[in-house]
């Protein structure tokens, strides 16, 4: 799947107002096209402030992560491609999944199913009940999305490879917990270079913190951009 390289990198505007995520906006200036908002900045105003960006030429992943009975879903995903959004989450249950699908017809949107939370690891499920391992749920819940029809997965960089190869060429891996050499892990914990995510067959990369967090973050976007074009192009991907 060629894509441009800035295309590539998605900024997570983890802040807490409007008003800061327009400040991050401005200071990363041409050098970031596309943004992920979740539940901190959703909940604070970002929903009319993503159909804003939108209008202005930016693409949009709006990480909702949605999972409820399928009609209540299927409903939410209309009203969300409505908006224009490029990318939108839902957990990977088979019936979300399904209503998702339904849900964007007609639309350009794109739904992507979050596999396993990438702050998760085998303790964890193990705790939450599942008697399988994170590569194991990860593996089948991607195979479910394939068949259902899903546009793409969510996934830790620790998982792309092995889902590229479920998932198939026609699917796009996005891919959060990843930082830069040298970055602050935080609480992620299956994490991942730039270089090492693309290698391992993701399409997009999700950056938070060490953009947001950065003195520089309009150069430090553009370093991962560049990290991003050089590997691609040394994979031919």
């Amino acid at each position: 799947m060629s894509l441009d390289a800035r295309e590539r990198l998605i900024v997570a505007l983890d802040v807490p107002s409007v008003a800061a995520g327009e400040a991050m906006v401005g200071r990363l200036g041409d050098a970031v096209r596309f943004y992920k908002i979740g539940y901190q900045l959703a909940f604070a105003g970002g929903l009319p402030f993503a159909a804003r960006l939108v209008a202005s030429g930016k693409r949009v992943f709006l990480d909702l992560k949605l999972h409820d009975i399928g009609n209540t879903v299927a409903k939410g995903v209309e009203s969300v491609a409505q908006m224009g959004a490029t990318f939108l989450t839902v957990h990977a249950y088979p019936q979300t999944m399904k209503a998702a699908v339904e849900g964007k017809q007609g639309s350009k949107l794109r739904i992507l199913a979050v596999t396993v939370l990438t702050s998760y690891d085998d303790a964890d499920l193990a705790a939450a009940g599942y008697e399988m391992s994170v590569k194991e749920l990860a593996a089948a819940r991607a195979a479910q999305a394939r068949d259902i029809g899903v546009d793409g997965l969510v996934c830790s960089p620790e998982e792309a490879a092995s889902l590229r190869d479920i998932a198939g060429p026609g699917m796009v891996l996005v891919t959060p917990g990843i930082r830069p050499a040298g970055s602050v892990t935080g609480d992620q914990k299956r994490i991942m270079t730039p270089a090492r995510a693309i290698e391992a067959g993701a399409n997009y990369l999700v950056v938070g913190r060490p953009v947001l967090e950065a003195r520089e973050p309009k150069a430090v976007a553009d370093a991962i951009v560049a990290e991003i074009e050089q590997t691609a192009k040394s994979q031919g991907v």
